[in-house]
């Protein structure tokens, strides 16, 4: 039963019933009895396993074919009419020939399979912020998964206008070869095809949230950023909120549930989780800026989640989740995967169905990508914010990476000016999880390289046009808890323990507390961190403050080259930046 009278959003769901041929088609009113019939469908199917409903209730198995277990960054599109709009970071081909092609692999791709029709919002539904869409796939899958990370069914029906973002998505025959996965910003239209693995195919997370939604936000006013929202409650009962943007392995999911440390717990101190990935930003009515998360729950990965490195990530998967591609446990009908714990199961399937145990382990028991999609309500310490429909009003943007030597702990940009060159030439040296050389210096701005929907130095020029707007903007901070010594081992200890550094942060907001000035920014005066309780000695702290002019010269050859892709495109704003910065570094 059709959920809708609205003529747009029917036609286009006509076009693409004849364009794939669904034997049915049945609309998502998000109701719990149509979810549960689902359920028991895709575990009759083999598409889910149910799981011990004792220990995991609500929770289920997924396994994604073995070729189809990541996000694919060479078969991903932005398909604008010039090609210089989609820049020289993105994969760009003509709309025109894009549609052609896509349209002969979806022709009869859904012949003997029902098409469902997933209306959704991302966003709080009636918020400011909020953005509308449907997703139409032939996959049970992909609508239980958006079902957790969207808020999708009726309530979003009534919101769908004309400007409804449009999203088609078929399994087809998940032909590598012919998988794409490919956003339109000038239509607001997302198609992926031949994939069944979840950031290609629940259009709602980086497809719509960042590529189409980063568009929207240059046209609109707005940001829409890869970025956590973090809560910090002081003693006084006061919270004050942050955004950061983290390259992958970079800490992001661990700040984003931060527990604080003992000591800090004991005088009253509480971190309150907003988002762990997305968040969209606007200036609000008082010239500060505002973010939400439009997301519903978290699409986490499992491998290395532990009561000791994530308790409240960990908490957050024992109900209401799907795994995607970790091993089963046959003794006792659970999930894990590496890093769980130190006992890996005697009697289990891995992430491809096989028999493992570890004595006879060929492989990994589950993929270093397995994921969990886990409702946010879940979790211990999500905000009590988290379905404000205005948002919270932030206090610092923070930007990191994993640098050995180069950047120091944390500092702060001069302005915002200068905070938008630091997001821009945020990188990571590579570790040996990642493809390429280890210790390679990979650059991801803002954390947005493979999302940003548009051309990277226009991206760039937007963040520097927002400044005119924001009364009251954050302040822009680095961090890097990744330094290392002359052993390779880590010097700061992380985790928990960064939010003693969180602390400085926003002190720095509210004029609480001093620092000084240096080539590359402020720094924290070391006496003004916090220490007690933990084994970092002052000295040990002076060295993580301290700015190598060498190696910063050195960093500036490679932002140079970096930069240089951009072509005259590149704000003028960063060149003046950059060479502020040579200058400064100069004997």
């Amino acid at each position: 039963m059709e959920l809708t009278k609205n003529r747009a959003v029917l036609d286009w769901i006509d076009q693409q019933v004849k364009l794939t041929q669904p034997d049915q088609v049945i609309w998502i009113d998000g109701s719990e009895q149509q979810l549960e019939a689902l359920r028991k469908e895709a575990c009759a199917t083999g598409e889910l396993h149910e799981l011990n409903q004792e220990k995991l209730p609500g929770c289920y198995l997924h396994r994604s074919d073995p070729s189809d277990v990541a996000r694919v960054e060479s078969r991903t599109f932005i398909c604008c009419k010039k090609q210089e709009d989609a820049g020289p970071t993105n994969n760009w081909m003509d709309p025109e020939e894009m549609y052609a092609k896509l349209h002969r692999l979806y022709d009869g791709s859904m012949k003997g399979r029902t098409m469902y029709v997933i209306p959704y919002c991302m966003g709080v539904v009636g918020s400011p912020f909020a953005k509308y869409g449907i997703e139409l796939t032939d996959s049970i899958y992909v609508v239980l998964n958006m079902a957790i990370m969207t808020r999708a069914g009726q309530k979003a029906v009534p919101y769908l206008d004309e400007q409804f973002i449009k999203g088609l998505h078929a399994r087809a025959n998940l032909d590598p070869e012919e998988r794409y996965i490919v956003q339109f910003p000038e239509d607001n239209v997302i198609m992926s095809i031949n994939s069944g693995y979840g950031g290609n195919v629940l259009q709602g997370k980086k497809c719509f949230a960042l590529r189409i939604a980063s568009n929207l936000g240059r046209q609109e006013g707005w940001l829409a950023e890869h970025m956590l929202i973090l809560g910090i409650q002081n003693p006084q009962g006061e919270v004050r909120y942050i955004t950061g943007a983290f390259p992958s392995a970079c800490g992001k999911t661990n700040l984003a549930m931060l527990i604080p440390p003992e000591g800090y717990q004991k005088n009253g101190w509480k971190c309150w989780c907003v988002g762990d990935d997305i968040a969209w930003i606007r200036v609000g009515e008082d010239g500060r800026l505002w973010a939400v998360n439009p997301e519903k729950g978290f699409f986490g990965v499992a491998p290395g989640t532990n009561a000791k490195s994530n308790p409240n990530a960990l908490a957050t998967t024992q109900k209401g989740t799907i795994f995607t591609n970790v091993a089963l446990n046959l003794d006792d009908n659970t999930v894990w995967w590496e890093k769980l714990d130190k006992h890996p199961p005697e009697h289990a399937l891995d992430w491809r169905g096989n028999p493992w145990s570890p004595e006879t382990a060929q492989g990994p028991a589950a993929h270093p990508n397995s994921r969990f999609t886990a409702p946010a309500e879940n979790c211990p310490c999500i905000s009590p914010e988290f379905n404000n429909p205005h948002g919270v009003p932030i206090s610092a943007i923070i930007f990191g990476g994993r640098r050995a030597k180069t950047a120091p702990l944390v500092y702060q940009s001069r302005n915002w000016r200068h905070g938008v060159f630091v997001g821009s030439i945020m990188a990571s040296e590579k570790t040996a999880a990642a493809e390429g050389t280890v210790g390679e210096t990979r650059r991801d701005p803002m954390a947005m390289l493979p999302f940003c929907g548009y051309h990277m130095a226009d991206y760039w020029q937007h963040w520097l046009d927002m400044e005119r707007d924001i009364a009251h903007p954050p302040k822009i901070f680095n961090v890097n808890w990744f330094r290392t010594d002359e052993k390779g081992e880590f010097i700061w200890p992380g985790f928990g323990e960064n939010m003693r550094v969180v602390e400085w942060i926003l002190k720095r907001c509210f004029d609480e507390v001093g620092a000084r000035e240096t080539e590359i920014g402020y720094l924290p005066n070391p006496e003004d961190i916090n220490l007690e309780g933990i084994d970092v000695s002052r000295e040990t702290l002076a060295g993580l403050l301290s700015v190598d002019r060498d190696l910063w010269r050195k960093e500036t050859e490679g932002i140079h080259s970096f930069y240089a892709q951009f072509g005259d495109k590149l704000p003028q704003a960063l060149r003046e930046e950059l060479a502020g910065l040579e200058d400064r570094l100069k004997d």
